[in-house]
């Protein structure tokens, strides 16, 4: 009897491990995902990182190649195929050269010069383009290959939409000033650095200018510059340079940097969704960029300047269908991502973190932030309004006056007592 029992129990034990095994091993099916996921995320390495002349092991990890300027991803475009490059744009607003630099030494209300990290191990040669090379994890940190580099759909700020609700069901957030009623030719902005703490890695934080022409349905184009914290996009918490375009509001078309064909960079020494270095301390030196964005009245492109000395590049004008003429509204401001993870609000910070009452040193600022006419003057824009979906999270408050002309104090903490 005990033999037979003993016999019964190994038999028992052998179905168990049978059916462990079974369960542990892939099956056809899974094996076969994973190697097709595994081809298309080498095939995506392989689209977007170019043959480089040259690569540059950044401080904070990235590696920075140097690409020759007819093999970036933009020329992957097949109406890009035959482009001419521009080396420069035909026209340049006015007003934009004749006015000083940033001061270098901290004063009240003055701030100083900032670069990238990656330029304390190497420049890049001229005739070349330096871009941040895309690794395997930042694929695989994506919803999926074909979503990686792009915005979610509806993420824009809406500050006439007649349903808030409308505004917040993407969870993002906003603090902003714009201008709308008339046609923009570009926008320009003094924007302080910092680099936010983010709660979540699937949250963002940015400060960046707006280019808006149509419509907030289908058809949104819009043309994007600032700086950026995403751990999902880049995989640490540093910021970072960013532009990005869409002109399907923000469904196929489009992306972040030079992470799909489209912007035409020309400039060797500064790479887009590099690191910016040094940022903004509180109560301490601050620093800040100055970013211009602006149409060719001849060529009908819009192109992008980086300081008073770096014009990056250029979004060609046939990707555009509202913007081939001109803008409908300009927006500058912060926006986060508040994904409420635990049911409560994100603690995700915007801007410097701190609200626009702490002022400067401690709250993060947008200033000398103009418009560009229809005479390719820029100006200062008239009738500045403010929008932000709860202002006891992330707050705006405008001023002007002095070398700081027209400016605004944004952001806030995100969670606190009053933004439960």
């Amino acid at each position: 009897m005990e033999m037979q029992s003993g016999g019964k129990m190994m038999g028992f034990l052998v179905i168990l491990l049978v059916l462990f095994i079974e369960m542990a091993a892939p099956t056809t099916a899974s094996r076969n995902s994973f190697s097709t996921q595994i081809l298309e995320v080498q095939n995506q390495l392989k689209l977007l990182n170019k043959p480089a002349v040259k690569s540059i092991k950044s401080p904070d990890g990235d590696i920075i190649d140097c690409i020759k300027l007819s093999h970036q991803p933009a020329f992957d475009h097949p109406m890009l195929k035959n482009h001419k490059i521009q080396m420069t744009s035909n026209f340049h607003p006015e007003g934009v050269f004749g006015e000083n630099k940033v001061a270098s030494k901290m004063k009240p209300g003055s701030s100083r010069n900032v670069t990238q990290m990656w330029h304390l191990n190497g420049r890049c040669p001229e005739g070349t383009i330096p871009i941040r090379r895309t690794r395997k994890d930042d694929l695989l940190r994506a919803s999926s290959i074909k979503a990686f580099g792009k915005k979610r759909h509806k993420t824009i700020p809406q500050p006439k939409s007649a349903d808030p609700d409308l505004i917040t069901q993407s969870g993002h957030q906003h603090a902003i000033a714009y201008v709308d009623g008339d046609k923009y030719y570009g926008a320009k902005a003094t924007i302080n650095v910092w680099e936010p703490k983010i709660q979540q890695p699937n949250e963002f934080s940015l400060s960046q200018i707006w280019i808006l022409g149509g419509s907030f349905g289908e058809d949104l184009n819009s043309i994007e510059a600032g700086w950026q914290v995403s751990p999902d996009l880049y995989g640490d918490n540093h910021t970072r340079l960013f532009t990005y375009w869409t002109s399907d509001a923000y469904q196929a078309t489009g992306c972040y940097n030079l992470l799909c064909s489209g912007f035409i960079q020309i400039n060797n020494e500064i790479a887009m969704g590099a690191s910016i270095y040094p940022v903004s301390s509180y109560h301490d030196s601050q620093y800040d960029i100055s970013l211009l964005v602006w149409k060719d009245p001849k060529e009908g492109n819009w192109w992008l300047q980086f300081g008073n000395s770096y014009v990056l590049g250029y979004w060609p004008a046939f990707l555009f269908s509202y913007l081939s003429d001109s803008a409908s509204m300009i927006e500058w401001g912060g926006e986060v991502v508040n994904s409420e993870s635990d049911g409560q609000h994100t603690s995700t910070q915007m801007g410097s973190g701190h609200f626009p009452k702490e002022g400067f040193g401690k709250s993060s600022y947008f200033k000398n932030i103009q418009i560009v006419d229809g005479s390719n003057n820029l100006r200062v824009p008239k009738d500045i309004a403010t929008f932000t979906e709860q202002s006891n999270c992330y707050d705006v408050q405008t001023g002007k006056g002095g070398n700081w002309g027209s400016y605004f104090y944004y952001g806030g903490p995100g969670r606190n007592a009053n933004c439960p």
